[in-house]
Protein backbone atom coordinates (compact mmCIF):
# COMPACT_ATOMS: atom_id res chain seq x y z
CA UNK A 1 0.00 0.00 0.00
CA UNK A 2 1.27 3.65 -0.78
CA UNK A 3 1.86 6.10 2.09
CA UNK A 4 1.90 9.61 1.86
CA UNK A 5 4.64 11.09 4.59
CA UNK A 6 5.23 14.37 5.50
CA UNK A 7 9.29 15.60 6.13
CA UNK A 8 9.40 18.20 8.80
CA UNK A 9 12.95 20.28 9.04
CA UNK A 10 14.79 18.38 6.31
CA UNK A 11 17.09 20.35 4.01
CA UNK A 12 16.88 20.13 0.52
CA UNK A 13 20.13 18.33 0.39
CA UNK A 14 19.13 15.99 2.59
CA UNK A 15 15.85 15.24 1.18
CA UNK A 16 17.51 14.58 -2.19
CA UNK A 17 20.27 12.20 -1.48
CA UNK A 18 17.78 9.77 0.16
CA UNK A 19 15.24 9.99 -2.49
CA UNK A 20 16.84 7.14 -4.71
CA UNK A 21 17.73 4.45 -1.85
CA UNK A 22 14.20 5.35 -0.51
CA UNK A 23 12.88 4.35 -3.94
CA UNK A 24 15.00 1.48 -4.40
CA UNK A 25 14.15 0.13 -1.15
CA UNK A 26 10.45 0.33 -2.28
CA UNK A 27 10.95 -1.00 -5.17
CA UNK A 28 12.95 -4.20 -4.82
CA UNK A 29 11.10 -5.03 -1.92
CA UNK A 30 13.95 -4.13 0.45
CA UNK A 31 11.98 -2.07 2.43
CA UNK A 32 9.00 -4.39 3.31
CA UNK A 33 11.79 -6.88 4.00
CA UNK A 34 13.13 -4.35 7.24
CA UNK A 35 9.68 -3.29 8.36
CA UNK A 36 8.82 -7.06 8.83
CA UNK A 37 11.91 -7.70 11.10
CA UNK A 38 11.11 -4.36 13.31
CA UNK A 39 7.70 -5.84 13.58
CA UNK A 40 8.88 -9.28 14.44
CA UNK A 41 11.35 -7.28 17.05
CA UNK A 42 8.70 -5.36 18.63
CA UNK A 43 6.14 -8.28 18.90
CA UNK A 44 9.19 -10.28 21.07
CA UNK A 45 10.04 -7.51 23.10
CA UNK A 46 6.24 -7.14 23.66
CA UNK A 47 6.04 -10.58 25.21
CA UNK A 48 9.25 -9.87 27.30
CA UNK A 49 7.39 -6.68 28.21
CA UNK A 50 4.88 -8.77 29.21
CA UNK A 51 6.67 -10.50 32.48
CA UNK A 52 7.87 -7.48 33.97
CA UNK A 53 4.16 -6.00 35.49
CA UNK A 54 4.69 -2.56 36.59
CA UNK A 55 2.78 -3.33 39.63
CA UNK A 56 4.65 -5.93 40.69
CA UNK A 57 5.97 -5.39 43.93
CA UNK A 58 3.71 -2.23 44.57
CA UNK A 59 1.62 0.64 42.95
CA UNK A 60 3.58 2.47 40.38
CA UNK A 61 4.17 5.57 41.01
CA UNK A 62 3.36 8.11 37.71
CA UNK A 63 4.17 11.29 36.92
CA UNK A 64 1.03 13.53 38.82
CA UNK A 65 -1.92 15.41 36.82
CA UNK A 66 -2.40 14.03 32.72
CA UNK A 67 0.29 12.64 31.10
CA UNK A 68 0.03 10.32 28.09
CA UNK A 69 0.67 9.93 24.24
CA UNK A 70 -1.35 10.56 20.48
CA UNK A 71 -0.37 8.69 17.35
CA UNK A 72 -2.39 9.57 13.91
CA UNK A 73 -1.72 7.18 10.62
CA UNK A 74 -3.17 8.38 7.58
CA UNK A 75 -2.85 6.79 4.17
CA UNK A 76 -4.52 7.43 0.56
CA UNK A 77 -3.72 5.54 -2.51
CA UNK A 78 -5.10 6.04 -6.50
CA UNK A 79 -4.63 4.78 -10.00
CA UNK A 80 -5.42 1.05 -10.23
CA UNK A 81 -7.06 1.18 -6.94
CA UNK A 82 -8.35 3.62 -4.59
CA UNK A 83 -7.95 3.26 -0.97
CA UNK A 84 -8.21 5.49 2.43
CA UNK A 85 -6.76 4.67 5.60
CA UNK A 86 -7.09 6.30 9.04
CA UNK A 87 -5.95 5.08 12.27
CA UNK A 88 -6.40 7.03 15.56
CA UNK A 89 -4.99 6.32 19.28
CA UNK A 90 -4.80 8.16 22.49
CA UNK A 91 -3.81 6.84 25.64
CA UNK A 92 -4.13 9.08 28.84
CA UNK A 93 -3.36 8.63 32.32
CA UNK A 94 -4.01 10.44 35.54
CA UNK A 95 -2.08 10.04 38.37
CA UNK A 96 -2.86 11.73 41.59
CA UNK A 97 -1.85 10.24 45.26
CA UNK A 98 -3.35 7.00 45.28
CA UNK A 99 -5.43 7.26 42.69
CA UNK A 100 -4.17 6.34 38.80
CA UNK A 101 -6.50 6.09 36.04
CA UNK A 102 -5.60 5.39 32.23
CA UNK A 103 -7.85 6.08 29.65
CA UNK A 104 -7.66 4.21 25.80
CA UNK A 105 -8.93 4.95 22.72
CA UNK A 106 -8.37 3.75 19.27
CA UNK A 107 -10.58 4.28 15.71
CA UNK A 108 -9.85 2.89 12.75
CA UNK A 109 -11.74 3.75 9.30
CA UNK A 110 -10.83 2.28 5.68
CA UNK A 111 -12.38 2.98 2.29
CA UNK A 112 -11.80 1.37 -0.49
CA UNK A 113 -13.59 2.39 -4.33
CA UNK A 114 -15.75 4.74 -2.27
CA UNK A 115 -17.22 2.48 -0.25
CA UNK A 116 -16.29 1.47 3.53
CA UNK A 117 -14.36 -1.57 4.58
CA UNK A 118 -14.33 -0.61 8.23
CA UNK A 119 -15.05 1.70 11.03
CA UNK A 120 -14.45 0.61 14.00
CA UNK A 121 -14.32 2.09 17.69
CA UNK A 122 -12.29 0.44 20.97
CA UNK A 123 -12.13 2.64 24.70
CA UNK A 124 -11.18 1.24 27.65
CA UNK A 125 -10.84 2.71 30.85
CA UNK A 126 -8.79 1.18 34.16
CA UNK A 127 -8.99 2.76 37.56
CA UNK A 128 -7.08 1.51 40.95
CA UNK A 129 -6.90 3.34 44.16
CA UNK A 130 -4.15 2.04 46.62
CA UNK A 131 -5.00 2.09 50.25
CA UNK A 132 -1.80 0.65 50.77
CA UNK A 133 0.77 -1.76 49.78
CA UNK A 134 -1.33 -4.99 50.16
CA UNK A 135 -4.62 -3.38 49.59
CA UNK A 136 -6.60 -1.52 46.73
CA UNK A 137 -9.79 -1.26 44.85
CA UNK A 138 -10.23 -1.31 40.58
CA UNK A 139 -12.24 -0.37 38.19
CA UNK A 140 -12.44 -2.06 34.60
CA UNK A 141 -14.43 -1.00 31.87
CA UNK A 142 -14.44 -1.65 28.07
CA UNK A 143 -16.27 -0.22 25.21
CA UNK A 144 -16.07 -1.63 20.95
CA UNK A 145 -18.63 -0.34 18.40
CA UNK A 146 -18.46 -1.74 14.49
CA UNK A 147 -20.62 0.45 12.67
CA UNK A 148 -20.58 -1.82 9.84
CA UNK A 149 -22.18 -4.56 11.45
CA UNK A 150 -25.29 -5.45 10.29
CA UNK A 151 -26.25 -9.23 10.78
CA UNK A 152 -27.46 -11.62 13.35
CA UNK A 153 -23.98 -13.06 13.70
CA UNK A 154 -22.11 -9.39 14.22
CA UNK A 155 -21.25 -7.63 17.03
CA UNK A 156 -22.23 -4.02 16.85
CA UNK A 157 -21.83 -2.88 20.17
CA UNK A 158 -20.07 -4.75 23.29
CA UNK A 159 -19.06 -3.34 26.59
CA UNK A 160 -18.04 -4.25 30.01
CA UNK A 161 -18.00 -2.67 33.26
CA UNK A 162 -16.17 -4.94 36.11
CA UNK A 163 -15.36 -3.73 40.03
CA UNK A 164 -13.42 -5.05 42.94
CA UNK A 165 -10.93 -5.49 45.61
CA UNK A 166 -6.90 -6.50 45.27
CA UNK A 167 -4.89 -7.96 47.64
CA UNK A 168 -1.04 -8.53 47.44
CA UNK A 169 -0.52 -12.10 49.69
CA UNK A 170 2.89 -12.20 49.39
CA UNK A 171 5.67 -9.00 48.62
CA UNK A 172 9.04 -10.24 48.62
CA UNK A 173 11.65 -9.13 46.49
CA UNK A 174 11.87 -12.46 44.95
CA UNK A 175 8.45 -13.27 45.24
CA UNK A 176 5.48 -11.92 44.53
CA UNK A 177 1.62 -12.28 44.51
CA UNK A 178 -1.55 -10.58 43.68
CA UNK A 179 -4.93 -11.41 43.43
CA UNK A 180 -8.31 -9.23 42.81
CA UNK A 181 -11.71 -10.57 42.38
CA UNK A 182 -15.21 -8.80 41.89
CA UNK A 183 -18.70 -7.99 39.76
CA UNK A 184 -18.97 -7.31 36.89
CA UNK A 185 -22.04 -6.83 34.25
CA UNK A 186 -21.48 -7.10 30.14
CA UNK A 187 -24.03 -5.78 26.99
CA UNK A 188 -23.81 -7.25 23.66
CA UNK A 189 -25.48 -6.13 20.32
CA UNK A 190 -25.57 -7.36 16.97
CA UNK A 191 -25.96 -5.99 13.82
CA UNK A 192 -29.67 -6.39 13.95
CA UNK A 193 -29.99 -4.39 17.09
CA UNK A 194 -31.01 -7.40 19.39
CA UNK A 195 -28.78 -6.73 22.76
CA UNK A 196 -28.11 -9.12 25.88
CA UNK A 197 -27.14 -7.91 29.35
CA UNK A 198 -25.33 -9.99 31.69
CA UNK A 199 -23.90 -9.86 34.90
CA UNK A 200 -21.06 -12.20 36.16
CA UNK A 201 -18.06 -12.18 38.42
CA UNK A 202 -14.28 -11.17 37.36
CA UNK A 203 -11.12 -12.80 38.93
CA UNK A 204 -6.82 -12.64 38.03
CA UNK A 205 -4.09 -14.09 40.26
CA UNK A 206 -0.14 -12.17 39.16
CA UNK A 207 2.44 -14.87 40.24
CA UNK A 208 6.19 -13.70 40.21
CA UNK A 209 9.02 -16.15 41.33
CA UNK A 210 13.05 -15.05 40.85
CA UNK A 211 14.50 -18.07 40.77
CA UNK A 212 18.16 -16.32 39.98
CA UNK A 213 19.36 -13.07 39.18
CA UNK A 214 18.32 -12.83 35.23
CA UNK A 215 15.48 -15.56 35.36
CA UNK A 216 12.18 -15.52 36.55
CA UNK A 217 8.61 -17.61 36.53
CA UNK A 218 4.84 -15.88 35.96
CA UNK A 219 2.14 -16.94 35.95
CA UNK A 220 -1.39 -14.96 35.72
CA UNK A 221 -4.61 -15.98 35.32
CA UNK A 222 -7.83 -14.27 34.47
CA UNK A 223 -11.21 -16.11 34.83
CA UNK A 224 -14.88 -14.55 33.47
CA UNK A 225 -18.24 -16.35 34.64
CA UNK A 226 -20.99 -15.10 33.77
CA UNK A 227 -24.59 -17.00 33.01
CA UNK A 228 -24.07 -18.41 29.25
CA UNK A 229 -19.98 -19.12 29.91
CA UNK A 230 -16.74 -19.78 31.92
CA UNK A 231 -13.84 -18.52 30.53
CA UNK A 232 -10.88 -18.60 31.74
CA UNK A 233 -7.27 -18.36 30.47
CA UNK A 234 -3.39 -19.02 31.81
CA UNK A 235 -0.04 -17.61 30.90
CA UNK A 236 2.82 -19.51 32.05
CA UNK A 237 6.29 -18.34 31.42
CA UNK A 238 9.67 -18.46 32.39
CA UNK A 239 12.01 -15.77 31.43
CA UNK A 240 15.72 -15.77 31.09
CA UNK A 241 18.17 -12.70 31.25
CA UNK A 242 21.85 -14.00 30.55
CA UNK A 243 23.00 -10.93 29.05
CA UNK A 244 21.82 -7.35 28.33
CA UNK A 245 22.18 -8.65 24.52
CA UNK A 246 20.08 -11.92 25.17
CA UNK A 247 16.66 -12.52 26.68
CA UNK A 248 14.11 -15.98 26.01
CA UNK A 249 10.94 -16.26 27.26
CA UNK A 250 9.08 -19.21 27.27
CA UNK A 251 5.52 -19.58 27.68
CA UNK A 252 2.56 -21.93 27.65
CA UNK A 253 -0.52 -20.32 27.27
CA UNK A 254 -4.18 -21.86 28.08
CA UNK A 255 -7.62 -20.63 27.25
CA UNK A 256 -10.80 -22.70 28.19
CA UNK A 257 -14.11 -21.60 27.04
CA UNK A 258 -17.19 -24.19 28.37
CA UNK A 259 -19.61 -22.56 25.43
CA UNK A 260 -17.42 -23.97 22.81
CA UNK A 261 -17.17 -27.52 21.35
CA UNK A 262 -13.55 -27.64 21.87
CA UNK A 263 -13.58 -25.90 25.52
CA UNK A 264 -9.76 -25.53 25.57
CA UNK A 265 -6.49 -24.26 23.75
CA UNK A 266 -3.21 -24.67 23.83
CA UNK A 267 -0.64 -22.61 22.78
CA UNK A 268 3.74 -23.03 23.20
CA UNK A 269 5.53 -19.94 22.80
CA UNK A 270 9.35 -19.16 22.78
CA UNK A 271 10.73 -15.40 22.17
CA UNK A 272 14.51 -14.87 21.97
CA UNK A 273 15.82 -11.42 21.25
CA UNK A 274 19.77 -11.88 20.57
CA UNK A 275 21.75 -8.26 20.22
CA UNK A 276 25.45 -8.44 18.50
Amino acid sequence: MKRAYLLLAASALGLSAALPAVAQDRITGIRDLNDRIDDIDYEVERDLRRSEDAARFGYPEYQPGFSGNASLGFSTQDGNTETEDLSIGVRMRYAQGQWVQTFGLVYDYAESEGVRTEETAFAIYDGNYYFNEQFYVFALARATRDDLADEAGEVSRDGFFGVGPGFRIINQPNVAWRVQAGFGVSYLEDGLGDDETEEGYVASSRFYYEFSEGMYLTNDTDVLSSDTALRANNDLSVNFRVTDAISTRISYFTDYNDSRDIETDNRLGVSLVVGF
